[in-house]
């Protein structure tokens, strides 16, 4: 069984460049077919997919973000990363790392795909 864990501070000044880490354990993010995603939740909104790492090292972004996002992998820690630069305080959310199977890629930002979600953390962008 997958199980996610995000890990990231939860304090994070305008401006600056926002790290989370998602640590995966029950299986490889090499994984055939797994694509691994962050999504977010601002505070009165709705879930937001911000994009994914596929396991083949592919990535994929939301194009509302407009380039501040990328996503990396260390496939020896088993664990992926957002950085996501130039924040402000409407990037204050819960973030979730989360797994699926995607067959397509047109697929990749459907949320229905992923099965496996952490538990989230709470970022605040604050000065």
């Amino acid at each position: 069984q997958l199980q996610l864990q995000e890990s990231g501070p939860g304090l994070v000044k305008p401006s600056q460049t926002l790290s989370l880490t998602c640590t995966v354990s029950g299986g490889s993010i090499t994984r055939t077919n797994f694509h691994w995603s962050w999504i977010r939740r601002p505070p009165g909104k709705g879930l937001e997919w911000m994009g994914a790492i596929s396991y083949r090292g592919s990535t994929y972004y939301s194009p509302s973000l407009k380039s501040r996002a990328s996503i990396s992998r260390d496939t020896a820690e088993n664990q992926f990363t957002l950085h996501l630069t130039s924040v402000t305080p409407e990037d204050t959310a819960l973030y979730y790392c989360a797994a699926g199977i995607v067959y397509y890629s047109d697929d990749v930002q459907r949320l229905e795909q992923y099965d496996y979600w952490g538990q989230g953390t709470q970022v605040t962008v604050s000065s």
